[in-house]
């Protein structure tokens, strides 16, 4: 409170709400806004030296009890304007509040402030925000960078688990890529790059769920307070995402591709990366929709997995794999 003072001593205006104060921290207000039960107003004054002002107004009123000396004014204006104490007096101290001159200065002084001086104009902003578009842009991705380097759990679990599940398959189909005698041997080779990518990708979808969640949170907060729009926001969640999934994707591709031993050329080796790469961006993205057109993070996570599994059964791979076995 006392940091609290010397704000408004620099000339600015603060408003408190505060609870049990001491009598040295509520004698450091300038003005009190009373309220009862219901939200009615009781009181709304100055202070002044000591409370003085306060004590004055509710002692003048018929029936309430005298404060003591070196009792709290704080404890002292709630303890005689109870609910307890209207009724044993037979009063509303709203409508006493409503009916004294204190109520009809404040209104005069509100008149009074609320007309415009001369010559003066209203105040006009050429935009809704203080910044341009591009420096929300640039505030809201240097924000998000900060946020992901501050939670080191959900980038290192992710690169783990990508290095263990690339190993893992890598394993299964050693030197696959170099048996492409018949469609079987293709139908092996598709399968462990479309397993392994729909198991990662549904992985990426899956970890990015609370993180978005936290983070809408605080958006809606910020975007309340003026501070940017919701596409800088966006631009901010989706770029703060791309370093750290083409670091994943190349983690899991040159495992994978060398493991599996597929034709070493530039041209094959670098369209499989960036198909990998824009699989893995598509999966993290379809999370942050997910989360964006549902209530909370439950519901997002019951709509991923119903269009993952229906995209499964219909991409094309397994309804086509079935067909071949058929006609064998």
């Amino acid at each position: 409170m006392r940091t609290v003072r010397n704000t408004v001593d620099t000339g600015r205006t603060v408003v408190c709400t505060i609870h049990q104060p001491s009598i040295d921290i509520f004698e450091s207000f300038d003005e009190l806004f009373l309220m009862k039960r219901g939200g009615q107003e009781i009181y709304v004054g100055p202070l002044g030296h000591r409370s003085c002002h306060l004590i004055k107004y509710f002692e003048s009123m018929f029936g309430v009890s005298k404060i003591q000396d070196g009792y709290n004014p704080a404890t002292w204006m709630l303890e005689v304007t109870t609910s307890a104490q209207e009724m044993m007096l037979g009063v509303d101290f709203a409508d006493l509040y409503k009916r004294s001159d204190l109520y009809r200065r404040n209104k005069v002084l509100i008149s009074e402030l609320n007309a415009p001086r001369p010559g003066t104009k209203d105040l006009h902003f050429d935009s809704q925000y203080a910044q341009p578009f591009w420096t929300q842009c640039m505030a809201c991705l240097w924000k998000q960078h900060w946020s992901y380097w501050r939670n080191p759990a959900y980038t290192a679990i992710r690169f783990l688990f990508t290095i263990f599940v690339a190993l893992a398959i890598g394993t299964m189909f050693w030197d696959l890529g170099t048996k492409l005698g018949n469609n079987q041997d293709l139908f092996n080779a598709v399968g462990s790059m479309y397993a392994v990518v729909l198991f990662l990708g549904f992985q990426n979808t899956a970890s990015v769920l609370p993180v978005v969640a936290v983070e809408r949170t605080v958006f809606y907060r910020e975007r309340a307070a003026g501070m940017y729009s919701a596409f800088p926001y966006a631009f901010g969640q989706v770029f703060v995402e791309m370093p750290y999934v083409f670091v994943q994707a190349v983690f899991y591709g040159v495992i994978v591709y060398a493991m599996i031993g597929f034709e070493w050329t530039v041209t094959k080796f670098f369209w499989y990366l960036f198909i990998t790469y824009f699989t893995f961006l598509y999966f993290i993205f379809y999370g942050m929709m997910s989360v964006a057109v549902t209530p909370n993070q439950n519901i997002a996570h019951i709509v991923i997995v119903f269009f993952i599994v229906t995209w499964d059964l219909f991409s094309g791979f397994i309804v086509s794999d079935l067909q071949v076995v058929g006609i064998k």
